[in-house]
């Protein structure tokens, strides 16, 4: 039998090519008057980088009113972070109640731009750009405030604004002496509710329908037979210290009972740290879904500007053109083909990726990246 290398490409192109499409560090707000053109402007304005931007502007400007500013201060040092909309709702400062309604708008927004509906509530948090600067918050000292800064564009220094709406240009390689809050998303929410987006969007499109109770000798009765993850360790999760922890979830993939490709979504909230090893003892593969006893997995992190709405069109516009012929056989030109050339770009939204994941497989097995590893083993899954 060959290998399922086809299905793995396809699904590492479509994932960097979803993730490409939104726009990254929006900046409009901030930039000099007269600059850009229109489109750019309402292009960067509606990315959730660009959406971070603006609300780091409104809420800097804000703690000019020292009730409001106190209040900010107290949440973010009783803890990591806080959500800002339920900070707002609550606040005793007139101010914070007026911004309130600017930051439901920018959760909306948030929304949107990540291809999650309506459903996904509150997504911007506050919290302090490093621990170290607690004791500086608590002493006093005027803080700073800034979008969480996108790791994909390559730049040195990040914009944060005083309470005048002065920007001030922070390096991101270090922590600054003055205390900084950033406005960032809750990765473990977004990919919650991102993840129910792809399987929903890939069910609809016959991609991820569930497999018959019945199949491959297995029965209801008898349970399922999996393939679990005993052990789990990556090397660079591409988190910079402003970023705080990495947010990871693996996609599944290989033919379904029904001979079509078919996607699942594996959520990952434990692995948030690089070179530390997990035991989560995860179900990563359900055997009784697949029709061969083989399967890819290839491990993402949402990088605040991803789009589980793209990411789940792009994923079905390939897979769709994959026929079953009896095993897995080389379609690596065609899925090339299928795919834009300026889909494929070097983003740390990929992680770490194996190949032909089998039934029996057992023990560690390295990434093809040489980014991780993890150690698998069969596991049968009983019946109650």
């Amino acid at each position: 039998m060959s290998t399922s290398t086809p299905l793995r490409t396809a699904l590492i192109g479509v994932a960097l090519a979803a993730t490409a499409l939104v726009p990254l560090q929006g900046t409009a707000l901030a930039a000099p008057s007269g600059t850009g053109t229109a489109a750019t402007t309402a292009s960067a304005s509606s990315s959730v980088s660009g959406i971070e931007d603006a609300t780091a502007l409104a809420l800097a400007r804000s703690l000019a009113d020292p009730d409001w500013s106190r209040e900010v201060r107290r949440a973010a040092l009783a803890a990591d972070s806080v959500g800002l909309g339920t900070l707002a709702d609550d606040a005793t400062a007139s101010t914070g109640r007026k911004l309130a309604a600017r930051i439901t708008a920018a959760d909306r927004g948030v929304a949107a731009a990540k291809g999650l509906g309506s459903g996904a509530g509150s997504l911007l948090r506050l919290g302090l750009a490093d621990a170290s600067m607690k004791g500086r918050l608590a002493s006093g000292a005027a803080p700073l405030v800034a979008a969480a800064p996108s790791d994909d564009d390559g730049a040195a220094t990040f914009t944060a604004y005083d309470s005048r709406g002065a920007a001030h240009e922070l390096p991101l390689d270090s922590a600054t002496d003055r205390p900084v809050y950033l406005v960032d998303i809750d990765g473990a929410k977004a990919v919650a509710e991102g993840l129910k987006v792809i399987d929903k969007t890939l069910e609809s499109k016959g991609l991820g329908l569930p497999a018959p109770s019945a199949g491959a000798g297995l029965s209801a009765a008898s349970g399922i037979d999996t393939t679990r993850i005993d052990s789990v360790r990556l090397g660079d999760v591409e988190e910079p210290f402003f970023k705080g922890d990495a947010e990871i979830f693996t996609l599944v993939t290989g033919f379904g009972k029904d001979g079509k490709p078919r996607v699942d979504t594996v959520e990952m909230p434990y692995l948030n740290k690089e070179d530390t090893t997990y035991y989560p003892g995860q179900v990563l593969v359900n055997w009784s879904d697949y029709k061969y006893d083989m399967a890819d997995a290839v491990m993402m992190e949402d990088d605040g500007d991803t789009d589980y709405q793209a990411l789940a069109n792009a994923i079905a516009a390939v897979l769709l053109t994959i026929t079953d012929q009896g095993a897995y056989i080389p379609l690596v030109d065609a899925l090339l083909n299928a795919i834009p050339t300026n889909w494929w770009t070097d983003d740390p939204d990929y992680v770490e990726s194996w190949y032909t994941l089998a039934r029996s497989s057992s023990g560690q097995r390295n990434g093809a990246a040489g980014n991780g590893w993890m150690t698998v083993s069969p596991y049968h899954v009983p019946e109650l």
